[in-house]
């Protein structure tokens, strides 16, 4: 289980990754590469960077930063996503792929979260109800969350960008979209990606017209998906022989600007809830990372904006107006089924870095 229980989110504070499935890992690892690009351009102007530039007097203030019109974004996974893309992979290997026929059970059936929407549905169960927004985990007898599969995070990114929330407040989403998804040919159904990700898919709802309504950068851009012969070295479908196949419970992040490993969420060595566990990816310090760009960088509203008493209040705030916007249209309008993961949002940052609620 690589996802946070929903029981268990008060306890986070802003330290515990919420989800640490790999396609979840190198977004986050992302935005924190972008973030700490800001931070360097904002204390050595005069070394630019690759990737990202600040915006020129004739751009808008702010965001204050923007992605490099040049610069191409991809991602490549050794498995194919959880959830809707992966669904004709999990059907072909089971031993009987006959449909079930009991209907899907309602969300707070599954979750003990009312809610009136009853698309959800909880990792691989009713394997054949295809397009639906899925819950992870997949395994059945694991406490639930309500973490959204890979496949449903990764279609929610061509409208709002790859950027979360607190960077969109630094740069603009503009430039951040996925250009291409890259799947071994073994782990990639044409089908099942058409139907997960794309506007020929359960993304039609997304129409110019919506899209136009959209302001502060935000678009329709949709990612290619292509196949590769290459198979990563340590894949299921390399082991053979005797070697046997052992889950890990390992994760690690790597930018050029930092390296990590993490175990349940936190830094490896630590234990899941202890502040000291928090990584540099946790809602904590990418919060306290855009506080001290929008120090440096100088902008009072951005800074009053990041310096809000709770995480929640940031994210509450005018300034995120035009991304809450996006996001809900496409949960209430196109990815339906889709529930908050709330529980950990009361949590603040003190001067001196101490975790306090």
């Amino acid at each position: 289980m690589k996802c946070l229980p929903s029981s268990k989110l008060p306890l986070a504070h802003g330290n515990v990754l919420h989800d640490w499935h790999a396609e979840v890992l190198a977004i986050r690892a992302f935005n924190r590469f972008v973030l700490d690009e800001c931070l360097l351009l904002s204390n050595l102007p005069s070394a630019p960077s690759r990737f990202i530039r600040r915006h020129t007097n004739e751009e808008p203030s702010h965001p204050p930063f923007t992605v490099r019109e040049e610069v191409g974004i991809y991602m490549y996974c050794s498995e194919a996503p959880c959830g809707d893309s992966s669904m004709e992979l999990v059907m072909d290997a089971q031993e009987d792929a006959t449909p079930w026929t009991t209907p899907p059970p309602l969300i707070q059936d599954v979750i003990g979260v009312p809610t009136p929407n009853t698309t959800a549905l909880r990792g691989r169960s009713h394997f054949s109800h295809l397009g639906a927004v899925r819950l992870k985990p997949s395994r059945p007898d694991a406490p639930p969350t309500l973490s959204k599969s890979c496949s449903d995070k990764l279609a929610l990114t061509q409208t709002t960008s790859l950027l979360s929330s607190l960077t969109s407040l630094l740069v603009s989403p503009q430039n951040a979209y996925l250009t291409a998804l890259i799947l071994p040919t073994s782990q990639l159904n044409d089908a099942a990606c058409t139907r997960a990700f794309s506007r020929s898919g359960r993304m039609k709802s997304v129409t110019p017209d919506m899209e136009r309504k959209w302001e502060g950068g935000y678009k329709w851009r949709g990612f290619d998906v292509w196949g590769t012969e290459r198979e990563f070295e340590w894949s299921r479908r390399n082991i053979t022989g005797i070697q046997k196949l052992v889950p890990s419970n390992l994760s690690t992040i790597h930018t050029p600007h930092l390296q990590q490993t993490l175990i349940g969420g936190v830094l490896q060595g630590r234990k899941q809830f202890d502040p000291r566990g928090a990584s540099a990816i946790c809602r904590r310090s990418m919060w306290r990372c855009v506080l001290e760009i929008a120090g440096v960088v100088g902008i009072p509203a951005l800074v009053d904006a990041v310096g809000k008493s709770h995480y929640g209040d940031v994210k509450a705030g005018s300034l995120l107006e035009a991304r809450r916007k996006v996001k809900n249209e496409i949960r209430e309008e196109v990815l339906k089924g889709w529930v908050r993961n709330s529980g950990d949002e009361e949590f603040r940052l003190e001067p001196d870095g101490e975790r306090t609620r």
